[in-house]
């Protein structure tokens, strides 16, 4: 039999296998979310986001775990996004190659892909303890910042890097400084490529549990955090609370929070994509 026959139907056995390993898991996710839909729709409405948290499910609202879930992103944006992106630029565009450059972009592509409660612990270490935060909304912060940072640094790096070298060409040739070229050409042209990575880095902060319980975010707040410095909880902490009561009650007031947290977890996704596809339009190179 000829080996180039062979290969097409190895080509297209493959191609049917990944077909069926797709539409499962969008089966899944289909049933998953629909069941949650059906659970949590109903129970969404404005008493729901503006009550406090209570021991009786009908009265129970996610105001404060709402409350604090903007804080952190507040917080983590303004700490991470300037760091990120200038720690970005002067990995790419300042440091000369050599042994510990190498050594120091490896690791930062590695920390990337360290689990969450590691930063958790560290947060603890150094923001809860050392800096005697406590468990504050800086300290959480702080903490997903750290979490964040290494997937910006290395999507700012990714994005510089698409821009082509034609382009600081011209700017040099015009007699701009190597910091005119940056801050007026190469950063115009790669921020959609960063902003799509700093909010999809975000958005995975939104979502995460393990490293705010170890840095002491609590489970039942009975008011809004007014301060950085005020205690807190965020939206997945509040729905693992709820989803650990026996009343069923409880376990629809999880469901609308789920509903909630997928909803600004898809509108950030959504704007990243946006912002990609319009930067990719702009520069087509």
């Amino acid at each position: 039999m000829n080996r180039g026959y062979i290969n097409r139907i190895k080509d297209k056995a493959f191609g049917l296998v990944g077909l069926i390993a797709t539409l499962f898991g969008l089966l899944i996710l289909t049933f998953l979310i629909g069941q949650v839909f059906y659970e949590g729709y109903n129970r969404i409405d404005l008493d729901f986001i503006k009550s406090l948290p209570s021991r009786k499910p009908e009265k129970a609202g996610i105001y404060t775990a709402l409350a604090g879930t903007v804080w952190i992103l507040f917080l983590t944006t303004i700490f991470s996004l300037p760091l990120g992106i200038s720690t970005g630029i002067y990995l790419e565009e300042y440091t000369k190659k050599s042994r510990f450059t190498d050594l120091l972009e490896i690791n930062v592509s590695n920390l990337a892909g360290v689990p969450s409660i590691i930063y958790g612990l560290l947060g603890l270490e150094v923001f809860g303890r050392m800096l005697n935060l406590g468990n504050s909304l800086l300290a959480g912060a702080l903490t997903l910042s750290l979490l964040v940072l290494p997937i910006i640094i290395v999507t700012t790096r990714e994005a510089i890097r698409a821009v082509p070298n034609s382009l600081r060409m011209a700017s040099y040739g015009l007699g701009a400084s190597k910091w005119q070229t940056i801050w007026e050409q190469i950063l115009p042209a790669s921020m959609g490529g960063i902003l799509t990575g700093v909010i999809l880095a975000i958005s995975r902060a939104v979502g995460e549990t393990a490293p705010l319980l170890v840095v002491g975010a609590l489970a039942y707040v009975p008011f809004a955090p007014s301060s950085p410095l005020d205690e807190f909880t965020v939206l997945p902490i509040q729905i693992f609370n709820w989803i650990s009561r026996p009343q069923h009650g409880f376990s629809v007031n999880a469901a609308a929070a789920i509903l909630l947290l997928l909803t600004i977890t898809f509108i950030m996704n959504g704007v990243a994509v946006y912002l990609r596809n319009r930067w990719q339009k702009k520069h087509n190179w």
